[in-house]
């Protein structure tokens, strides 16, 4: 099929990308985009399993399937999602510069090297791009003169700029604070704020007092905060105070902490949801599991449960520390049992949440950081009336070998959902575990 594509680029997909978001084939404009056919055989082995990627492998294969219809994959074939694109299978993994030479090994990575140098010799007047999400395989395709680059759909461009969620507002006049004291609220102009952010938290300072507020979007005030508790766990910072807030504010459905280990974000999380679980049918508590050494919990001894609490005890962990804030005698200790053997209080591997109906639920993700932006909406989408979704995580505290500070779920959504009138986010910063684990977080 003869074409004008001088202009346009060849992209060829790993399985990375892939693995990443199924519907990455459609995000290149009006490029093309090429499959190399060790790519097609490396789904195949990833379809099979109930875990996002085996999810993703399946969706994938589905597209391929429907957009080829009567035409075969070595062709050509319209990409109807973008801007003029198409895509084609590539059979040929031959080239002068054979990759499986250079680096002595015939490993699928260097099947798709080999696929991407071919379409370089095929197409010389056009650009030829790797995208992968894997850095090792990007440096191989450089090491032979060939461009690659991450994945960049749903990457955040400015990790360290991204929105904290708290501003500090020194030097205010003392008559301002103690309006706020007095009435309990203050307008935004009255501290200098011309386009106040929604759920928008403020320590605002003079140099006798302070106080801690938030912007409520629904009566477009000021509203001072006071420290409030949950299940006898009690803010111990200003960050601490806003977290705790955002959880048991009936206004805000979705919620991000984020913070380094210590700063207490599961803990309030978890504290926060059980002072309110009267308002929901259950409260789940899940995070992603991340298989040691990347193998599979089916390497792990024992039944299906056994192989899952050594993921799940931290979250255990964070429960039995709140029960341990009361006696055996007390009905708090004996309602927490009680919630987790009546499955008001379900902790499950994520995995497991998939494809349940979670109408009046609080949603706790832990770990968020691990999690595709793909993964983040999925969840967010499955969440029926009366639900609260809260996700907790260290952005900088990766541990999938495909995600970074900048293309993880997490940071992706703080930066797209920022602003919004029934979400607010906290960035926890003080670590407040014990001094032993400060001393760690500053100085190791």
């Amino acid at each position: 099929m003869k074409r004008d594509s001088k202009k346009k680029k060849i992209f060829v997909l790993d399985t990375s990308v892939i693995l990443y978001n199924h519907d990455s084939i459609n995000n290149f404009e009006d490029n093309d985009v090429a499959i190399p056919i060790t790519v097609l055989e490396e789904l195949d082995n990833f379809k099979k399993g109930n875990d996002t990627k085996n999810f993703e492998a399946r969706e994938f294969i589905r597209i391929i399937d429907s957009l080829s219809d009567n035409a075969t994959l070595t062709d050509w074939i319209p990409l109807v999602k973008s801007k003029g694109g198409m895509f084609k299978v590539v059979m040929n993994e031959r080239s002068d510069l054979d990759a499986r030479q250079i680096f002595d090994d015939n490993k699928p990575d260097h099947r798709i090297l080999n696929a991407a140098l071919s379409l370089v010799q095929e197409y010389p007047d056009r650009k030829v791009i790797l995208v992968s999400k894997d850095i090792n395989l990007r440096l191989k395709a450089k090491s032979l003169n060939l461009t690659a680059e991450d994945f960049l759909t749903g990457k955040i461009k400015d990790v360290e700029g991204l929105y904290t969620g708290i501003s500090t507002i020194n030097n205010l006049s003392s008559r301002i604070i103690d309006k706020l004291y007095q009435s309990g609220y203050c307008l935004p102009r009255d501290i200098g704020v011309k386009n106040p952010v929604p759920n928008h938290y403020y320590i605002l300072r003079n140099t006798n007092t302070s106080a801690l507020a938030c912007y409520n979007a629904l009566t477009r005030r000021i509203e001072r905060l006071e420290k409030r508790s949950a299940f006898r766990i009690t803010p111990r910072n200003a960050e601490q105070v806003f977290a705790m807030h955002a959880i048991l504010n009936p206004d805000v459905k979705l919620v991000t902490l984020q913070g380094v280990a210590g700063t207490g974000k599961t803990l309030l999380a978890l504290a926060a949801a059980l002072e309110q679980k009267r308002n929901f049918k259950q409260v789940f508590l899940a995070r992603p599991i991340v298989p040691l050494s990347n193998k599979d919990i089916g390497y792990l001894p024992g039944d299906i449960k056994s192989k899952i609490n050594p993921y799940m005890e931290p979250l255990y962990d964070n429960l039995k520390f709140i029960q341990s804030q009361y006696s055996e005698k007390d009905k708090e200790y004996k309602n927490i049992t009680d919630s987790l053997e009546n499955e008001k209080l379900v902790i499950q591997p994520l995995a497991y949440i998939r494809g349940r109906s979670i109408s009046n639920v609080c949603f706790i993700i832990d770990e968020a950081q691990n999690l595709t932006p793909h993964e983040v909406k999925t969840i967010i989408t499955r969440a029926g009336q009366g639900t609260k979704i809260i996700f907790t995580g260290d952005i900088y505290q990766i541990d999938t070998p495909y995600l970074d500070a900048q293309s993880n779920g997490l940071s992706y959504l703080i930066d797209k959902v920022k602003h919004h009138s029934i979400y607010a986010h906290v960035r926890l910063e003080k670590g407040e575990r014990s001094e032993l684990a400060n001393l760690a977080n500053d100085l190791l």
